[in-house]
């Protein structure tokens, strides 16, 4: 039987060892189970099901025949998703943690957070001249709350016309790519995501992105002084699923991105 939550207090030398899991379990009602892990006293999914009813659902479960079980897939649209029947000129579909999810999944000044997940990406996966995010670390609170703290996306290039992996970082209100890989390696295949955080005004930021079945590292990057913390914020917090814009629809098409096996460790 696959284990959908896991949370687990260990002991380990002084501390305690928070551990939080979700993983597809192809039985449960997709978004109940998402919630019962992210949100149970409230709602982790951003959809536009609002404005797209006719398709149901934008995050499903199936079962993956590489990895031999069942994973979460999410879906958007290019004609007919929005960003939840708000804004128009972009879509998302996104789960997150946020105000009403539990304590121990948020992270706060000061303390050192592990945030590890799988995901894949189409071998036709097609990104525009603006953004497609497939990952975000945000803040609640503050003056720059509005710009992600750090965030996984994918883009073409204007110069070079090429797709690119990027990290970007936001210590204020200015973004900038901190690291940059050629996308079409990462297509096609299974990656697991391991990203560590202390977070501080000067503190650490690690990423590594390796293929499941090889072990293959694709993507690293580390910095043991960097801006992890914004001003004014309360807490920091994870988002996962497919966010672009639309003003350059015409690179873009109809996309799925699959996920897997969400777990914040503190």
């Amino acid at each position: 039987m696959i284990l959908t939550v896991i949370n687990i207090l260990l002991l380990w030398g002084c501390k305690a060892l928070a551990i939080s899991k979700l993983s597809a379990d192809g039985r449960t009602n997709t978004y109940d189970l998402i919630n019962s892990v992210m949100a149970p006293q409230g709602n982790a999914i951003e959809a536009p099901d609002c404005g797209h009813k006719s398709f149901g659902p934008h995050i499903t479960q199936i079962f993956d025949s590489i990895l031999g079980l069942y994973v979460f897939r999410f879906h958007i649209h290019r004609d007919h998703d929005n960003d939840r029947c708000l804004k128009y000129d972009r879509q998302r579909i996104e789960i997150k943690i946020y105000q009403k999810s539990p304590s121990f999944l948020k992270g706060y000044q000061g303390e050192f957070v592990n945030y590890r997940w799988k995901f894949k990406l189409s071998v036709a996966f097609q990104p525009s001249y603006n953004f497609t995010h497939i990952h975000q670390i945000k803040v609640i609170g503050g003056p720059y709350a509005s710009m992600p703290l750090f965030t996984l996306t994918i883009r073409k290039s204007k110069q070079s016309k090429q797709d690119f992996l990027e990290i970007r970082h936001s210590p204020e209100k200015k973004s900038t790519v901190i690291k940059q890989k050629l996308l079409r390696p990462f297509l096609d295949r299974w990656l697991s995501v391991t990203e560590q955080i202390r977070y501080a005004h000067e503190g650490y930021y690690s990423i590594n992105i390796s293929d499941v079945r090889t072990g293959e590292t694709l993507f690293i990057f580390k910095d043991d002084v960097i801006g992890t913390w914004k001003e004014g914020a309360e807490v920091a917090r994870p988002k996962w699923g497919i966010y672009r814009s639309l003003k350059d629809k015409k690179n873009l098409r109809d996309e799925i991105v699959d996920f897997t096996d969400f777990e914040i460790e503190k």
